[in-house]
């Protein structure tokens, strides 16, 4: 009976202690996918290759969001890149480094809620709503031609650049450390809670793969600790139109987007893209 009576006792402490457990991802959810950062990584950004300017835009509830947009010199229209960042990402390094990057193309770079000078609270459906915005606006510039325009995301932003793949007819799409979804990686690194009934920011980027129609290039650090490479593979075998997939020597998560391989290999990829439409437009 004492037994019983201990083995219940014991159960009912571990019960508690999961129960604490699955509040505490719950409630520390948007902490723990979310890490805006607000101060600039670059306190002048310009880039050297094309006019920069700061923008702020309202989204459909207000929100102001801030951002830059860069333009070619020379007369358009051009083709045109939106720029999705990571986790931990301010995006103003993007408007140093286009003229490598994106070299004859408008591009688009905005912080995402919360980060930067960017109003209001990070959120999934936030990103993607405010992404279709942002490609429509693009859209719509004078010197952006319309049937050219590349979607290219970051970690956290690989998620939002599918979803916007996919929303909007997007010319070409590049994916740095994608994964095939956070739902995924969360079920990794919390085995003993139910994630799949508390995370509502999901980026279940692998339920839209078979679907992209654009040609997609997807580009890997060679040690990545934040986004295990088996998830990328999931990601990588459902894609329907990929283009290459490429690991990035020397590189890990947090390093990969600014070398200069990597700058080189999406320029070069995008030029050749956006060549090929000029081509047969």
């Amino acid at each position: 009976m004492k037994h019983t009576t201990k083995m219940a006792g014991a159960a009912g402490i571990l019960s508690v202690l999961w129960l604490s457990l699955t509040a505490a991802v719950a409630a520390s959810q948007r902490r723990l996918l979310f890490n805006p950062k607000i101060k600039r990584e670059v306190d002048r950004p310009r880039s050297s290759g094309h006019r920069t300017r700061p923008i702020v835009l309202r989204t459909a509830d207000g929100t102001k969001l801030s951002g830059w947009l860069m333009t070619p010199s020379v007369m358009g229209p051009h083709p045109a890149v939106l720029y999705f960042g990571g986790r931990s990402e301010e995006v103003s390094w993007i408007a140093r480094d286009a003229g490598k990057l994106f070299p004859g193309m408008a591009v688009l770079a905005v912080n995402y809620r919360g980060y930067g000078d960017s109003q209001g609270d990070p959120a999934e459906q936030h990103m993607i709503d405010d992404g279709r915005m942002l490609y429509d606006w693009l859209a719509e510039r004078s010197h952006v031609d319309p049937e050219r325009i590349a979607v290219v995301g970051r970690s956290l932003g690989s998620g939002v650049a599918v979803q916007i793949a996919m929303a909007r007819p997007a010319h070409s799409v590049v994916l740095i450390t994608p994964y095939d979804s956070i739902l995924a990686i969360a079920k990794r690194r919390f085995r003993a809670v139910p994630v799949e009934y508390v995370l509502r920011h999901r980026f279940e980027s692998i339920k839209y793969a078979s679907a992209l129609k654009a040609p997609t290039y997807v580009l890997r650090a060679a040690t990545d600790d934040v986004v295990p490479h088996s998830h990328t593979d999931l990601l990588v075998a459902q894609l329907a139109q990929l283009h290459s997939d490429e690991t990035i020597p020397d590189s890990d998560h947090l390093t990969i987007p600014y070398l200069e391989s990597t700058q080189e290999r999406i320029a070069a990829f995008l030029k050749a893209r956006f060549a090929i439409a000029a081509h047969q437009a």
